[in-house]
């Protein structure tokens, strides 16, 4: 029984797969034949083989992986200090409810507010380079983390807690012994947020100063009208922020896979 909806369950699981490989094939040749049939204006939308040559000429004069390098990079940063520093405050701020009652009212502002309107006083304050592009990413980051981590904590069911405190627990003894394993399941899944988040961070980040990365590249791209560029730099950022993801979900399978 058990072996016949394993069985059934990657059959499924085949089928998805094969779906999604049909609809990006049929994309990309329905793109390619556009392009290629001046259906669609190439200067801007270039086409896939287009693009798949460009790329491969800035891989092979070594152009390329410098600006992918430097933005996984910024971005890998970003996303763990997101997470760390938005985990902590979740803490620190479920610790204490009168800290909790004194910011409530700024994270509210501050999660309202758009995050790239703070660029230009990062730059400022931190430079035009990696801080500054560190700095905006965790704006975008750290909030989110926070809002979605306290929100975790505070759904935890009340009797758990009633328990550890009948046995003379205390607040770190409910925390260690409730509260972050009942709430572990959504800080991995936080994780899954932060990578899209980490990315917009970066790139809004290498926009507005950097002189380098895919940022940079897009920017460079639409500046001397090279769409092909553009469009190559947003497709390795789709293929990197997959692989990101992808870790993400391996990671979580692993963590809390078996609490399932």
């Amino acid at each position: 029984m058990h072996k016949e909806y394993l069985s059934g369950k990657r059959a499924r699981g085949r089928k998805v797969l094969a779906v999604q490989f049909l609809i990006l094939a049929g994309f990309l040749g329905l793109w390619e034949a556009a392009g290629r049939l001046k259906w669609i204006d190439v200067l801007l939308f270039s086409y896939p083989s287009k693009v798949t040559g460009l790329l491969i000429s800035k891989l092979q004069d070594g152009s390329l992986l410098p600006h992918i390098g430097i933005t996984v990079t910024e971005t890998v940063i970003g996303f763990l200090l997101g997470t760390l520093c938005g985990t902590a405050l979740a803490v620190v701020i479920w610790w204490s409810p009168f800290l909790e009652k004194v910011l409530d009212p700024y994270i509210v502002v501050l999660n309202s507010m758009p995050k790239v309107a703070l660029g230009p006083l990062f730059i400022v304050g931190l430079g035009p380079g990696l801080f500054s592009i560190i700095g905006i990413t965790l704006s975008v980051t750290v909030i989110v983390t926070t809002l979605v981590i306290f929100s975790s904590f505070r759904e935890v069911d009340p009797n758990y807690i009633k328990v550890v405190r009948l046995f003379g627990g205390n607040r770190a003894a409910v925390f260690r012994k409730v509260v972050l394993p009942a709430a572990f399941p959504a800080i991995v899944s936080t994780l899954k947020v932060n990578v899209g988040l980490a990315w917009i961070g970066v790139i809004v980040g290498e926009f507005l100063v950097s002189k380098e990365g895919l940022g940079y590249l897009i920017i460079y791209g639409f500046q001397v009208f090279n769409f092909t560029l553009v469009i190559g730099s947003l497709f390795i950022i789709a293929l990197v922020a997959a692989v990101m993801y992808q870790a993400v979900v391996y990671l979580e399978g692993k963590l809390i896979g078996g609490r399932r």
